[in-house]
């Protein structure tokens, strides 16, 4: 049965986001915020430390491969938006590599009097001269695509140009492109993303380009991947038709081939292989594979009807697969134990015997890695190298490249730390949910730091979307936060990724209830060991980590004494009426519909503030430009806080869209305001 999600809302007018009023409600909140926070004591030096650590030229440079050289952006100082350069392998290889720019953000937003932000190229193999370089205004999801050049480093006149839009392009060949973008009513999906893909000639006009695929506008969106595998080239056309759930088809002789896949399966074509990620328990070719296993198959035979699958990976309590990355002949394999990294390898240099072996790497933090190889190249001199980076609370942030097939790597890049962590450590612990469940959880102390109850302490978690909340490495944390004598805790609750497929699915639609539980449970074993107590506990999220950050707010108000709710979703009654929201309803639920609404309703942040109650004053931040999750749903919150009688802080960064800032700057500015406004509410008195 549907009901009328819309119902009169008094600050339904904090929707417009650009509306006049709206905006000056926006500007006299920042005003307030700002003046109170950046006249207490430790905001001057927070901002410049923070500002410092996020400009420094000691960070290491975070590349990616087309051709013979390695890309990054770099934001500092003096480039605020950055600069688009490049370098070898060989030059990266040095303490100080020599980068060449091939494109200056700063002096392109200058001559084109554009806020530009970068949000990636794509490349077009072998040569990538080509690129298909993707500029936000601002920081926006939506994005325009410039063909550029970067041999000459201009774009190419005449060449491939889309206005604003949230986009899908990708090369066909070097004279057409695959694109989705809004080409009018009907061409974009309730969630706002491509619904149609065509195919659009060099030197044509957009508006006869033709159309290839198509979904319905019930999906989240339409995509294409072009693979050009030497003797495997593939074209690969999907629908997403909810978070979780998609239909793949194949390009072959023009005609479009359904792939006989679970729909909530992952797939990645390598070379002749299928590789497969089943997210439910799957039975095929008369065995059983559990949720979160890793299956091989040859492609061409599963193509042909075969269903015999081989099981690379198969998940246990407590192990499950965070990625894994592949080279010419190896497949790497990220594992999470008790969310912390080991690395397994399978070996297909003889294709009849393929052998598992593991790999000594770092222990017991986090690695991610990257594989430098160029399936598009019939001759790669990196075909079996891979980057390595590992960090955890306390270790800076360290990158090796290594080889596939052997054990040894080369140290590249390390950071220089960022606070000092002499007396520090980390721990992990278990919490006990409502329902039993044990949740593990990180407490990072500070040097000298007791388990008397006083202790400032900061409690983040996320729990949604099956996004894991992993051991990281943060300069600006451990200066701003643990170097001051606060305790850091890294919730790893229901809804994440954690534990494979089935720790995310206890938690969504009617069990979302279960993140708020875990994280709720989290708060009350910090304060049962006195780790902390509600006076000194605060709690942060961002996005869906706003979700639950704000849920935990109003339920349990008295176990907290400040919240930081960042770009958050909290009116869940409008939620997917509101920018990409309806994309989530495979988390979330469908409001619209009266048995879905009845246990949304139970927790929506925004429906269920209440008058009398001791909530304590929060701080929400957002971005005017996020175009993701509306900033309606923070500006509302406030707005009724305030109306029953509550103090609040809000800041809406102009720029900046779902990442809350545009630039380094920004960055620094905000995280200042949030940590000055941590120490207010949580120092020790």
């Amino acid at each position: 049965m549907a009901i009328d999600s819309t119902p009169a809302d008094p600050h339904a007018w904090l929707e417009e986001v650009l509306a006049p009023a709206a905006l000056d409600w926006v500007r006299a909140h920042n005003a307030r915020t700002q003046q109170q926070l950046e006249a207490t004591p430790r905001y001057p030096r927070l901002r410049r430390d923070l500002l410092a650590i996020l400009n420094a030229s000691d960070r290491i440079p975070g590349v990616m491969r087309m051709g013979p050289w390695l890309y990054n952006l770099w934001q500092d100082e003096q480039h605020r938006r950055g600069l688009w350069r490049r370098t070898s392998l060989a030059e990266y290889r040095k303490p100080e590599p020599a980068w060449e720019t091939v494109l200056d953000l700063d002096a392109l937003g200058a001559a084109e009097q554009e806020s530009w932000v970068f949000q990636g190229a794509q490349g077009l193999a072998p040569d990538y001269r080509h690129c298909l370089l993707t500029l936000s205004r601002g920081g926006a999801d939506a994005s325009v695509v410039r063909e550029f050049d970067t041999v000459d480093k201009r774009f190419v006149v005449g060449g491939f140009e889309l206005p604003e839009a949230k986009s899908e392009i990708e090369w066909a060949d070097a004279d057409s492109v695959y694109v989705g973008t809004d080409f009018g009513p009907g061409s974009l999906t309730d969630s706002g993303y491509p619904r149609v893909i065509k195919r659009w000639l060099r030197g044509t006009p957009l508006s006869t380009a033709r159309t290839v695929f198509e979904g319905e506008r019930s999906d989240v969106a339409v995509s294409v991947h072009v693979e050009r595998t030497p003797g495997h080239a593939r074209t690969l056309f999907t629908r997403a038709i909810d978070f979780y759930h998609q239909t793949e088809f194949l390009l072959q002789d023009g005609q479009l081939l359904a792939l006989d896949l679970p729909s909530d399966a992952q797939l990645c074509f390598w070379g002749p292989r299928l590789l497969v990620e089943p997210r439910s328990d799957w039975t095929v070719g008369g065995q059983t594979f559990a949720a979160g296993s890793l299956l091989l198959t040859d492609a061409a035979a599963f193509l042909n009807g075969a269903r015999r699958f081989q099981a690379l990976f198969t998940p246990g309590p407590a192990r499950t697969l965070a990625g894994y990355t592949t080279t010419r002949q190896h497949l790497l394999l990220n594992i999470s134990e008790n969310v912390a990294s080991r690395l397994e390898e399978w070996s297909f240099a003889d294709p009849a015997a393929p052998r598992l072996r593991p790999v000594q790497a770092p222990f017991p933090g986090t690695l991610s890695l990257a594989s430098l190889h160029d399936e598009e190249l019939a001759d790669d001199d990196l075909a079996d190298a891979y980057f390595v980076h590992y960090a955890d609370f306390l270790t800076p942030d360290t990158l090796y490249l290594a080889s596939a097939g052997s054990d040894a790597r080369e140290l590249l890049k390390q950071r220089e730390p960022q606070f000092d962590a002499d007396g520090m450590r980390a721990e992990q612990h278990f919490a006990r949910s409502r329902d039993g469940t044990r949740v593990p959880y990180f407490v990072v102390w500070p040097s000298g730091a007791q388990a008397d109850g006083g202790n400032p302490t900061l409690l983040y978690g996320y729990g949604g979307f099956e996004i894991s909340m992993q051991p990281g490495y943060s300069g600006g944390r451990g200066r701003a936060w643990l170097a001051e004598g606060g305790v850091f805790v890294l919730a790893n609750i229901r809804g994440g990724g954690e534990f494979g497929p089935a720790w995310h699915q206890a938690a969504v639609k009617a069990g979302k209830q279960r993140s708020f539980d875990d994280f709720i449970a989290v708060a009350e074993d910090l304060i049962a060991r006195r780790i902390t107590s509600p006076r000194h506990l605060g709690i942060m999220g961002g996005s869906n980590g706003g979700l639950l950050v704000g849920a935990s707010f109003v339920q349990r108000p008295e176990l907290f004494n400040a919240m930081v709710c960042q770009v958050p979703l909290l009116d869940m009654r409008r939620y997917h009426r509101l920018l990409a929201g309806a994309s989530w309803m495979a988390e979330y639920g469908d409001p619209d519909q009266a048995a879905e609404w009845a246990f949304i309703s139970a927790y929506s942040p925004y429906q269920n503030l209440k008058p009398g109650l001791p909530y304590p004053k929060p701080l929400f931040t957002t971005s005017t430009r996020d175009d993701r999750v509306h900033p309606g749903h923070a500006r509302k919150m406030v707005a009724r806080l305030s109306e029953l009688g509550h103090a609040v802080l809000y800041y809406e960064n102009i720029e900046g869209g779902h990442g809350g800032a545009a630039d380094n700057e920004q960055r620094a500015s905000l995280q200042a305001l949030e940590y000055s406004y941590l120490w207010q509410q949580l120092v020790k008195r």
